[in-house]
């Protein structure tokens, strides 16, 4: 069984004790491939250095809404500085972490909806896919993701909406990822929308170290765990894990230009 993480914090500190090992153990389990996410301008070298050091890793950049206050304007012009320096190479993959985040309330919503639009256009001209967090804001996104139309689409990350939310993401082209936050006994709802998605319409994710599965609870989360979430999922939505993890590796592979 191959699966592919489509999404990993795999540069952050919580590794580094032991980061060679556990991208060993999750090879060993079957998963092949792992996107590594940037979320704000000092840690894009941190990342394309681990994801030079492995093949089977892809990198992601992005301003991620939550550490607005963190970005500075020039952030913007670095992040397209990057992507014009890497474009065409095998190992960049999206523009991302990008979205907007209602959930803090402190978060300027004009500020996260600017640097959104202006991160979606670096998507559009460099022709690639955009990896997007959305908490409490699916209307918003929805609507802006309407406006762009991006070619080549992308993820929703940690899909947690309804069922007509879910309709509109997959209508605009976009796959819902999938991860532990949805094993967890309570997320009813999710449980539900998850029964009546097409299968063509989703991938897998950890978004390791967080969203721990309901498996392994309040432990860091890691890729090793796909599997695991996989199995969970798959008996949600009333399929074998091998078929949901043929069709998510084949949705990523789809999505990122992989053969």
């Amino acid at each position: 069984m191959e699966l592919i993480d489509t999404h990993t914090h795999l540069d952050f500190p919580d590794f580094d004790a032991d980061r060679q090992a556990l991208l060993a153990e999750s090879r060993a389990l079957g998963v092949r491939r792992m996107v590594v996410l940037g979320v704000y301008q000092a840690n894009w070298q941190r990342v394309w250095e681990l994801v030079q050091s492995d093949p089977d890793l892809h990198a992601a950049f992005g301003l991620h809404p939550v550490y607005l206050d963190d970005h500075q304007p020039e952030h913007l012009s670095e992040l397209g500085d990057w992507l014009t320096r890497l474009a065409g190479h095998r190992q960049l993959c999206a523009v991302g972490e990008i979205g907007l985040d209602y959930f803090i309330e402190t978060l300027d919503r004009d500020g996260q909806q600017a640097l959104f639009e202006a991160q979606l256009q670096l998507a559009a001209d460099f022709d690639l896919p955009a990896l997007i967090h959305v908490r409490r804001s699916h209307a918003a996104v929805i609507a802006t993701l309407k406006r762009f139309r991006l070619k080549r689409a992308g993820i929703i990350h940690a899909f947690a909406g309804s069922k007509e939310e879910a309709r509109e993401y997959i209508k605009l082209g976009f796959k819902l990822g999938l991860g532990g936050a949805a094993t967890w006994p309570q997320a009813l709802r999710m449980h539900r929308v998850l029964a009546e998605l097409p299968l063509d319409s989703v991938v897998l994710e950890t978004d390791s170290p967080d969203m721990a599965p309901a498996m392994f609870p309040g432990q860091r989360n890691s890729p090793a765990h796909l599997p695991a979430i996989c199995a969970a999922l798959a008996d949600i939505m009333a399929i074998s894990p091998e078929q949901l993890a043929a069709a998510s590796t084949a949705n990523a592979c789809e999505l990122f230009n992989w053969s």
